[in-house]
Formats: C-alpha cells, structure tokens, sequence
C-alpha cells in the first residue's frame, strides 16, 4: 500500500513538475507578445473641448465612415441631378416630312404644269398662241398646291412664301430643302423643350443665316424653319428618379481613413472637427480599454497553442527545459525583429519583407521539431500582421501576415535532406524564391501602379530576407547547440565523422567493437525509419554506444583475436563487473569529450538492467548464493524509442554473428526472442513504445540482416593434384 501511494505521488510530482516546466515559459512568451503588440491596437484619447486650440497634431487611429457628412453629400448631389427629358422621335419625323412634303408637292406640280414642247408640223407663226394658250398662271398652281399639301402646313405657312417657292428653279428649291432638313432635324434630335424653342429656332436660323443660299429667298426657308420647329422633348418622371437614385447610390460614403489628420496643432477645435474626433472614438475614455481585452484574449490563444505543442513534445519524452529555453530565446528574437523594423515601416516603405522571420522555423526544425515549427510559423506570422498594422487599432497587415507564413513554410519544406550547413544555404535559395513569387503575386492582385523602382525594392528585400535568414540560422546554431547542448541533425552529422577522435580511438584499439557498432548503426537507423523515430540520431548514438570497451578492449570477445579469453581464467563476478561498467566508462568518455546528452544517455541506457546470463550461471554454479542483482546492469532502462531500438539491435547483431549458419528462419527466430525477452524483462517499461513499433522493428531488423547474410554459391574447390 505505501509502494502504490509512493509512486502516486511520484507521479503527481512528475505531472506537476512537467506543467510548471511549461507554463512558465508560456507565461514569459504571452506577457513579452502583449507587451510588444500592445501599441499596436491602444488607442489614445485626449481631454478636448469645442473652439479649443488643439495643443497637437491627431491622426485617427481607426477608420470609420462619417454617415451624417455622407447624408449631406448624397442631398447636395440628389438636388444636383437635372431633370430628365424624353425626345419624341415621332414628332421629329413629322416635323421632316412636312418639309419634305411641301418640296415635293411643289416638284410634283411642276412636272404636271410643265409647258409643252413645240411640235415639228406647227407652223412658227402659231407658236406664240398655242404657249398662250397652254400657260398657267401663279394663282392656279397656289389653288392646285393647297389641295395637294395638309391643311396644317397651309394655315401656319403664309402663301406669299409658297408662291415664292413656286417661283424658284429646282436647283434652288433642292438647296433649300437640303438646308432645311439637315439644320431642322440637329436641333429636333438634341431635343426641343418649351423653354428653348426659341434658342433651337435660332440656331436653324442661323445656319441658313450664314449658308451660301441667295441672300432674298433666305426669309422663306426662315418662315418654313419656324414652323417645322416645334417642342419634341417633355419631362420624364421615371427617368428623373432613376438618375437621382443613381446618383445617389455612386456617392462615395465619407470616411475619416486610419492616419489621417483630423486636427493640426494650433488648430481650432470647430464644431466639425469636434464630432470627428468623437466618431473616431479619440474622446470616448472607455473605448481604448477594449482593444487591449482583444489583444490579450488573441494572446491567450497563441500561447495555448505553444503550450499544447510542448505538452505533445513532453509526452514524447522529446521535451526538455533546453528546448523550452530554445523555444522562448528564438521567439523573442523573432518577435523582437519585426518589431524594430515596423518603426521604420510605413505604407510606402514597406520593410516588413526584409524581416528574416525565417530564421525562427530554421533553428526550430533543426532544433526541436518540424511540426513545432510549422505551427509556429503560423503563429508568428498572425503576430507579424498585428505588428506592421500600421498602429491602426483593429486592423491586421494581411499582406505581411502571408508574407511571412509563406517565407516560413518554404524554409521548413527546402531543409531537408541535411547532410551539412550548406543544406542551410540551399534552403535560403528557396526561400528566395517563394518570397519573390509572393511579391509578384501582390503586384499583381494590387489594383496600384507600382514603379519600377518600387519593384526593385520590395524584390530586393524579399531577397535579402531569405539571405538574412540564412545567415542567422548559421549564426546562431552554434548557440544553440554548445550553450544549451541540444542537439540538431548538423552537429550529428559532424559527429559522425569517422575523425573524430572518440571514433578514431575506437577503430584503433577496438576495431571489432568498431565494425560492431556500425553494424548496429545501420539497423537501428533502419529500423527507425520504419516507425518514424530519429534514424540519424540512432545511428550516430551507435556509433558511440559501446565507446567505453575501449577502457578494457581485450575483455569483449569481438576483440580477442588470436588471443585467449582472459574471461576464462578469473572469477565471474569480476568478469561481470569489468562487462557491466563499459557503458557507465563510456558515459564518462562522452562527456569528458562535451558530446550531447541524448549520445551519453544511448550510451547509458543501451543495457538497461539487463542479465548477464552467461556470467551469472556460471557463477551460480559455483555458489548457490549468488544474488542475480548483482550480475545486472545497474540501468536507467532505455527512455527513448531510439534507445530501444539501439539496445536491441546491439543483442540481435551480437546473435546472429555468432551463427555458423544464419538461415532467414534463424535470424526471425532469434529477433523476435531478443525482442520478447527485453518485454518480459521489463526493459521497454520507460520507453513510449508500442506493440506494433515493435513489430515494424521486427519486420525491418529481419529484412536488413537477410539483405547482409545472404545464401551465397558455394564454388567448388580444387583438387590436389
């Protein structure tokens, strides 16, 4: 009962210890965020009055339309439309056809009076009495006209000017009707209201005025012009309010937009200007609390999410307060950037592009964790939009916003494959890339001109973002990595060197131990893979996992050769003693040399508490009161999956060497034993592996040893002659 309240509380204190290694660094981050985004959203109020001079200049911090000053302005331009007229075309078309009516009539009576031609048979002599005879007078073709022409023409036309038409030659007549139509029909089209007919008569009775028409009949195309003019254009209602509701409608609303002036120092306060500080909220001494509650319950959620992604990490056993530390140092670095350059930032100097924002994902993926740093890259590219918001409280920088999530997603989706600091570099190339492909597209989408000059900014500081970054990551990486000892895939890769002097003392004084641990290095990072642990990580703490035998390399059997086994000529327990104390002299190696943790804990871990089988028979066959604690290893047991996975590869490659005869049945048989006896031994206990990691390992452990013990052709051998 007291075991089981003990561990409780172990456990208790564990829970407890693992929040408050969280939340307090969650609460430095969310306290430094508000901090740096508060002026980004306060908004200050002043103590004015009406006809005060104004002791400052005051720009409005938000925008907001003035819907009383837009009220106005839509009346003014409602009373300002003219009212809107229909032209009767049908009247038009009358209109003209009288005129043509009248010259045709005339034509028409002309043709029929027309005088005779004389005959060849008649005589000279008789010629002036038979034209006598034939001739119609004036007053006759005027009787004839007035039965042909409408009796509307005939009342408002005197006959004066009729007759006078009669009297003219057809070349004539055609020159008047011409005239007449083409200056009748430009005013009747632009229309013809009562209050301008006098206007559009006039402007007939000038083009006749100053035509090339004989200058004594021009009264009678005046005379014909002021009756063919008439009103063709009347009032339309429906047009009328269509236009004014139109009018009404492209009325821009008057805002108060966010920087602008409102009021001048030395300025007098005027009614107007009163109401506009009031509307933009820069008299209300209540209304600024508001942002700030916004602001820190936005706050709240990203740190919530930051401390629910360190939870996941914890209960992978892939947390520790050196990440946490990382965590928060490159989060103020980043958010302390952008904040330096969003003083310098305006609308027209957009310089949040040159922020290496991208530097924070960078160290982090290298660092921690990749989806870590995908989730903060969105994070710190929604506090970038409350940043460069131009201090203009309740907006965000939409633009900077996806500049930065974009520039962050490259660097995350470009690093891979990292076999070197380069691999940093070729990451800053894509980076480069992506940032200009984003500058593009809101060139593009921008309804804004932009100058060539302006391109060759905004284009400039995309790139020197994505250098910057670069530059930065290599910078601060060392720091990392030997201030705070953690360990990233490039200071792996560095330790894998087979010049390093650890590795280099192992191949020369322990060269079977060495083609040992490469063997194991080899499937533990296969079988890593296979379950998506650190496969880089696994095969580099192979590497070191057994560097203590180099202490006494001569009392592991994979170096005697051609010498004797001194285990055979002393006593068991010191034999025991002399196995079970290399991984603890290696541990002292590693950190005599300043390797990483995770190197000295594979070391540590990779026996657990593991038997001696060999060496506690024997010994208890020689004293029944052996105790079996004292032929185990003293542990920890393995905390890692990696460490797992280590500890068993090490076992297995052990086994299947000393097979004569390693059959594809055998290494299955003797892999899983290995892998069943360390869970009934209860090794794998502190470790977050499951029983289906475990067949993966399994399965990929067996598929590797086959691939390196493969049935080979036995040749036959020569006869001696």
């Amino acid at each position: 009962m007291k075991d089981k309240l003990y561990q409780l509380f172990r456990s208790v204190l564990r829970i407890k210890n693992k929040w408050m290694t969280i939340i307090i660094p969650v609460l430095i981050l969310g306290v430094f965020f508000l901090l740096v985004t508060k002026n980004n959203v306060y908004m200050e109020t002043y103590d004015i009055e009406r006809f005060d001079r104004a002791k400052q200049t005051i720009r409005s911090p938000i925008t907001i339309e003035n819907e009383q000053e837009t009220e106005r302005k839509v009346r003014e331009t409602v009373q300002a439309v003219e009212d809107r007229y229909s032209i009767s075309e049908e009247i038009t078309e009358e209109r003209l056809k009288y005129i043509e009516e009248i010259f045709d009539a005339i034509a028409t009576l002309e043709s029929e009076t027309e005088q005779p031609k004389k005959s060849d048979d008649v005589q000279i002599d008789g010629d002036k009495e038979i034209l006598e005879q034939n001739a119609v007078t004036d007053l006759d073709k005027m009787d004839q006209l007035k039965q042909i022409l409408t009796e509307e023409i005939i009342e408002s036309i005197d006959d004066t000017y009729l007759l006078q038409l009669l009297r003219m030659d057809d070349e004539e007549r055609e020159q008047g009707e011409k005239l007449l139509e083409t200056s009748v029909k430009e005013v009747m089209v632009e229309g013809v209201r009562t209050e301008n007919i006098q206007s559009a008569l006039g402007n007939v009775n000038q083009a006749i005025k100053y035509s090339d028409f004989p200058e004594k009949k021009k009264e009678i195309l005046t005379a014909i012009a002021k009756f063919a003019v008439v009103e063709n254009s009347f009032f339309d209602m429906e047009k009328t309010m269509d236009a004014r509701k139109s009018a009404a409608s492209n009325v821009e609303p008057v805002v108060i937009r966010a920087g602008e002036v409102i009021v001048s120092e030395g300025q007098m306060i005027t009614n107007e200007i009163y109401e506009e500080l009031k509307l933009a909220g820069l008299l209300d001494q209540e209304r600024h609390v508001y942002p700030i509650i916004g602001l820190s319950l936005l706050i709240i959620l990203i740190v919530s999410v930051i401390a629910y992604e360190m939870n996941r990490l914890s209960d992978r056993k892939d947390l520790d307060g050196r990440k946490v530390i990382s965590i928060v140092i490159i989060s103020i670095i980043v958010v302390s950037l952008m904040k330096v350059v969003s003083f310098y930032t305006d609308h027209i100097n957009q310089l949040f592009y040159i922020v290496p924002v991208a530097t924070s994902v960078l160290l982090v993926k290298q660092l921690i964790h990749e989806r870590l740093a995908i989730v903060l890259a969105m994070l710190y590219a929604l506090l970038g939009g409350i940043i460069f918001n131009g201090n203009i409280p309740g907006t965000l920088n939409v633009e900077a916003g996806i500049y930065f999530l974009f520039s962050q997603l490259a660097a995350i989706i470009f690093l891979k494959n990292v076999k070197d600091r380069l691999s940093i570099v070729r990451s800053g190339i894509g980076m480069a890339v992506t940032n200009l492909s984003i500058v593009a597209v809101f060139v593009l989408l921008s309804i804004e001109k932009y100058m060539f000059m302006d391109l060759f900014f905004v284009s400039s500081y995309a790139l020197v973002s994505a250098l910057l970054s670069a530059v930065l990551t290599l910078g601060l990486l060392p720091f990392f990595e030997t201030s705070l000892g953690i360990l990233s895939d490039i200071k792996l890769l560095s330790l894998s060197s087979p010049n390093h002097p650890l590795l280099r003392k192992l191949l020369v004084e322990a060269p079977g131990t060495y083609h040992h641990s490469i063997m194991v290095a080899n499937l533990s990072e296969t079988a890593c893979e296979a379950v998506g642990a650190n496969g880089l990580l696994a095969r580099v703490g192979a590497y070191y996992h057994d560097i203590g035998k180099t202490a006494r390399p001569h009392y592991f059997i994979e170096n005697q050769i051609a010498i004797k086994n001194p285990h055979d000529i002393i006593d068991p327990n010191k034999s025991a003693k002399i196995i079970i104390s290399h991984p603890y002299d290696g541990a002292k190696m590693l950190q005599k040399h300043r390797l990483p943790k995770e190197i000295i804990d594979i070391a540590k871990q990779h026996h657990g508490t593991t038997l001696l089988k060999y060496f506690y028979i024997k010994a208890k066959e020689a004293d029944n009161t052996v105790k079996e604690l004292d032929f185990r290893y003293p542990g920890p047991k393995p905390q890692t999956i990696e460490t797992a996975i280590i500890s068993i590869c090490d076992s297995v490659e052990a086994a299947v060497r000393s097979l004569k005869e390693p059959t594809e049945e055998k290494i299955e048989e003797i892999v899983a034993s290995i892998i069943n006896d360390r869970l009934k031994d209860g090794q794998l206990d502190e470790c977050p592996i499951t029983i289906k990691q475990l067949r993966d390992i399994q399965t990929a452990v067996c598929e590797t040893l086959k691939g390196i013990f493969h049935s080979r052709i036995q040749y036959p051998e020569k006869e001696a002659k």
